[in-house]
């Protein structure tokens, strides 16, 4: 706070208005609230002044949490029209191609993940041709056995051998990932995001979101699989 001297002009200004305006303060309580307004009693601390002091910090707290709830609130909004545009795109797919090439546009641009894979389980002459890296399932349950059977999404610093297997060449690059198996009945692949920052996924982080975009993709492939072999 920076201390203002008394034979500044401003002072003599406001000490004009506060006389003319008697009722302003009772008018903005905020900075009334904001104001130090210490209670003479000596040498010692009065007990209305150490009330309002503590109501003071109890105020800046309250409205701390609440600029905090604000800022969670607008970065789900936002979430929330990324994912429903990635969806959409997803339903209106007229292939698998296409569908992989709609979250891989997505993912990049739309919700700028520093690294991301989708991966399918077959072979490449039973799969269409996609974007879309293809292992077979055997492969994948020997390197990332214990994602595939978590069932659900998995946050965290994972195993060198897992990120190799989920990124790739950038597998060394990749602090920490989130990635969900693709199972609807059938198991048919696993989507994984990542980031630099080993403390950017966590395991206490909320993942409503992706797993969301997991159900719709482990409903999609199949109906472009089967589609596919008509």
């Amino acid at each position: 706070m920076t201390e203002v001297k008394q034979d500044d002009p401003t002072i003599k200004i406001v000490r004009e208005f506060l006389r003319d305006n008697p009722t302003f303060l009772d008018n903005h309580q905020d900075i009334l609230e904001s104001m130090d307004l210490p209670h003479h009693s000596g040498n010692a601390v009065s007990l209305v002044e150490r009330q309002v002091s503590v109501m003071r910090d109890r105020n800046t707290e309250i409205r701390a949490r609440l600029d905090n709830i604000l800022a969670t609130a607008q970065d789900n909004d936002q979430l929330f029209e990324k994912t429903k545009q990635l969806v959409l795109k997803l339903l209106e797919a007229k292939n698998l191609s296409t569908l992989v090439e709609a979250v891989h546009e997505s993912l990049g641009k739309d919700y700028q993940i520093e690294f991301y894979s989708l991966t399918l389980f077959g072979t490449q002459e039973t799969l269409p041709k996609t974007m879309a890296r293809v292992v077979q399932v055997e492969q994948a349950n020997e390197q990332i056995g214990t994602l595939l059977s978590a069932n659900r999404v998995v946050c965290g610093v994972l195993r060198e051998e897992e990120m190799t297997f989920l990124f790739g060449d950038n597998g060394a690059q990749v602090g920490s990932a989130a990635s969900i198996p693709l199972c609807y009945n059938n198991l048919y692949g696993i989507l994984a995001v990542g980031n630099a920052d080993p403390n950017f996924y966590t395991g206490s982080m909320g993942t409503l979101f992706l797993s969301y975009i997991g159900e719709v993709l482990s409903r999609l492939i199949p109906q472009h699989l089967s589609d596919a072999e008509k």
